[in-house]
C-alpha cells in the first residue's frame, strides 16, 4: 500500500513554496554579488519573481508553477502582512509629530487619487477610441492599486474588475493587468529612485548622513519591558504567529458575515464584491482593535505580561510581503496581456511621472530640513511597498535620524481614514461608463481638497501677507 504522503497531491502546495524560497535565495545571492543589481536597489523578492517569470516559458517549469496557487499566496500574504503591522505597539512622541503623521497620511491618500485620475484619463479615452481590444474602461483604477497598494490589492481588484467586465462581454484579464502594474511599480520605485538620488549627489544637493560602521543592537531593539520569555511553555514566535492568525481568522469571519447580509441593490452590486478584496483593510482595523484590547487588559492588570513583540511582528510582516511580491510577480501571464500593451505602458509611464513630481512637491512643502529623506521614503512606498521606501531612505539616512521613517510607519491609519471613502469609488466606477465619468469628477474634487490641506500654509499664508500689506 502506498503511503498517503507519497501522493503528489500532499506536496502540491509545498512545491509552490519550494519554488518561492529557492527563487528568493538565488535572487538574494545574485543581488549581493552582481554590482549592477546591488546598485539598482531592486528588492530581492522582485528579482525572484522576475526569475520565475523568465523561466515560465520553459515547458517543464511552467507546469511546476501553478498560477492559481501563486495568486492565493499573494492574497493571503497581503492580509497577514497588514495584520502583523497593525498589531505592533506604535507611539507618537508629540502633537507636532501627530500633525506630521496626519499630513503624511494625506499625501498617501491624495497620491492614490492622483494615480487613479491619471489611470482613468488614459483608459477611458482608449476604450472609446481604440476599438477591437479587450480594454475595460475602469481599468485605470488599477494604477493606484498596483503602485500604491502592491501586488495583493492589484490582483484582488483586478479580479473584481474582470468580473464586472465579463458582465459587459469584455474579456479583460484584470489580475494580470494589475499584477503587471505592481511589478512595474517596484522597478520604477527602485530604478527611478536610485537615478534621482545619484543626480542629487552629483549636484551636491543631497546631504548624505553618516553611515554606521556596524549595526549595534540592544535588548530594547528585540523586546520591551515585561514581555513573555523567548521560550517557556510556548515559544515567543509561536505566540506572535498565533496572534496574527487569530486576527486573520476574525477577518475571515467579518468578511463572511458581511457577505451574508441583505444590503440591497447597492450593497450587493457595489460593496459585497469589494469585501473579500479588502482583506488588508479589515486586517488593519481588527489588528488595531486586538492591540487596543490587549493594552486595556495590561492597563487594568488583567494581563500581567506583554505578549506583543514588535521585532518579531516586523519579521513576520517582512516575510509575508517578500512572499507576496514573489508570488504576485510569478502569477503574471503575458499571454493574457496581448493587445493591452499600449494602455499598460501608458498607464505605468504617466503614472510614474505624475507620482514623482507630485510627491516631490508635497515633500518640499511638508518636510523642511529633510525633504529628500521624506521624498525617497514616500516615493518608494507609493510605487512599491513600505519596505521599498525604507530601502531608499537607508541609503541617505541609515540611522533614521530624520522623522521620515517614523512618518512612513505611522501614516497607515490616517491614510486609511482619508482614503476609505475614495476606495468605495472602486466599487462604484466599474458598473458602467457613466459611473466612471462621475468617479473622475469626484476624484478631481477630492484631489483639490487634499491639495488645499497639504499646501494650506503656502496658499493661505500668502493671502494673509497680502491682506497685511
Amino acid at each position: 500500500m502506498t503511503p498517503i504522503f507519497a501522493d503528489l497531491s500532499a506536496w502540491e502546495w509545498l512545491i509552490q513554496f519550494f519554488i518561492i524560497v529557492v527563487a528568493l535565495l538565488v535572487a538574494n545571492l545574485v543581488r549581493c554579488n552582481v554590482p549592477l543589481f546591488r546598485r539598482s536597489l531592486l528588492p530581492s523578492a522582485l528579482l525572484a519573481g522576475l526569475l520565475i517569470l523568465c523561466l515560465k516559458p520553459l515547458g517543464f517549469f511552467s507546469a511546476m508553477v501553478d498560477k492559481h496557487s501563486m495568486e492565493i499566496v499573494t492574497y493571503h500574504a497581503l492580509g497577514l502582512g497588514f495584520v502583523a503591522m497593525a498589531l505592533k505597539n506604535k507611539k507618537i512622541k508629540s502633537a507636532t509629530s501627530t500633525l506630521k503623521v496626519v499630513e503624511t497620511g494625506a499625501v498617501t491618500a491624495s497620491t492614490y487619487i492622483l494615480q487613479g485620475l491619471v489611470g482613468l484619463l488614459i483608459t477611458v479615452p482608449l476604450f472609446l477610441w481604440w476599438k477591437g481590444h479587450d480594454l475595460f474602461y475602469a481599468s485605470g483604477l488599477l494604477l493606484p492599486m498596483g503602485y500604491g497598494q502592491g501586488p495583493g490589492q492589484a490582483m484582488n481588484i483586478g479580479d473584481a474588475f474582470a468580473d464586472w467586465a465579463g458582465k459587459q462581454d469584455i474579456a479583460f484579464f484584470g489580475r494580470d493587468f494589475g499584477l503587471s502594474i505592481a511589478a512595474t511599480g517596484f522597478i520604477v520605485g527602485s530604478l527611478v529612485g536610485v537615478i534621482y538620488m545619484n543626480v542629487l549627489r552629483r549636484r551636491g544637493k543631497l546631504k548624505i548622513r553618516e553611515k554606521a560602521m556596524a549595526e549595534r543592537y540592544t535588548l530594547a531593539d528585540y523586546e520591551s519591558e515585561g514581555e513573555i520569555p523567548h521560550s517557556e511553555s510556548i515559544d515567543k514566535l509561536t505566540v506572535q504567529l498565533s496572534l496574527v492568525l487569530l486576527v486573520y481568522a476574525l477577518v475571515f469571519l467579518l468578511m463572511y458575515g458581511i457577505q451574508q447580509l441583505d444590503m440591497g441593490d447597492f450593497g450587493t452590486d457595489t460593496l459585497k464584491p469589494l469585501v473579500w478584496g479588502f482583506n488588508f483593510l479589515w486586517g488593519t482595523l481588527l489588528g488595531v482593535l486586538v492591540r487596543w484590547v490587549i493594552g486595556r487588559l495590561r492597563r487594568y492588570k488583567l494581563m500581567q505580561r506583554e505578549y506583543i513583540n514588535n521585532y518579531t511582528l516586523d519579521r513576520i510582516a517582512g516575510t509575508c510581503f517578500d512572499f507576496m511580491i514573489v508570488a504576485g510577480t510569478a502569477a503574471i501571464d503575458f499571454n493574457n496581456l496581448r493587445g493591452l500593451w499600449l494602455p499598460l505602458v501608458l498607464v505605468c509611464t504617466l503614472g510614474a511621472v505624475a507620482t514623482f513630481f507630485y510627491v516631490l512637491l508635497c515633500c518640499r512643502k511638508l518636510y523642511p530640513g529633510y525633504e529628500y529623506e521624506g521624498f525617497f521614503s514616500m516615493f518608494g512606498m507609493l510605487t512599491g511597498t513600505a519596505s521599498n521606501g525604507m530601502i531608499l531612505l537607508r541609503e541617505i539616512d541609515p540611522r533614521f535620524e530624520t522623522p521620515a521613517a517614523n512618518n512612513l510607519v505611522l501614516q497607515t491609519i490616517p491614510a486609511l481614514a482619508f482614503g476609505f471613502p475614495v476606495l468605495l469609488l472602486v466599487g462604484f466606477a466599474p458598473h458602467n461608463l457613466n459611473n466612471t465619468l462621475i468617479t473622475i469628477g469626484i476624484m478631481a474634487v477630492a484631489l483639490l481638497l487634499f491639495c488645499l490641506f497639504i499646501f494650506r500654509k503656502s496658499l493661505f499664508g500668502k493671502c494673509k501677507k497680502q491682506k497685511r500689506k
